[in-house]
């Protein structure tokens, strides 16, 4: 049964997550039909993801988003986060919150190679969760980290 994935992401980010995510399913399993729609901003995505859910039938969501570094940006961000949980309690369906915040890169470099590693990391975190359990569950409480390097196991 082929598999749906939604990809939403926003047009205020400055890197698309959301084709490097797309590359990197692609390169590991066939079969998926990806569904993908854009919205402005991080607190568009929480219902933009739920009518992929619901409208489309997705069997899941990533959701990419790049708020800024500003105060209202992060009061913003904490807000869309709040809402993507909100909409996977409706749904029972898992999102996946793929938000790379401008100030965490220390340059402009820095920054595109943390939102590729993000994304491109949560990516294989989606094919683990529908096609490979087994290896989700071989890495809990190892302290994997998506976009920058593992933290290790205590």
């Amino acid at each position: 049964m082929t598999k749906r994935v939604g990809i939403c992401s926003t047009t205020f980010a400055r890197f698309d997550m959301a084709s490097a995510a797309v590359k990197q399913i692609k390169k590991q399993v066939t079969g998926i039909k990806f569904i993908e729609r854009y919205v402005p901003g991080v607190k568009d995505l929480p219902v933009a993801s739920k009518k992929l859910i619901e409208e489309e039938k997705c069997d899941i969501v990533m959701a990419f988003g790049m708020p800024g570094g500003e105060r209202m940006d992060k009061v913003c961000a904490h807000e869309a986060s709040t809402g993507l949980i909100q909409a996977q309690l409706m749904t029972n369906t898992h999102i996946l919150e793929v938000f790379v915040h401008e100030d965490e890169g220390r340059d402009e470099k820095d920054l595109k190679e943390l939102a590729y590693n993000r994304a491109t990391q949560h990516a294989d975190n989606l094919v683990k969760m529908l096609f490979k359990p087994e290896a989700m569950k071989r890495e809990a409480g190892t302290g994997v980290r998506e976009g920058r390097e593992n933290k290790g196991p205590l």
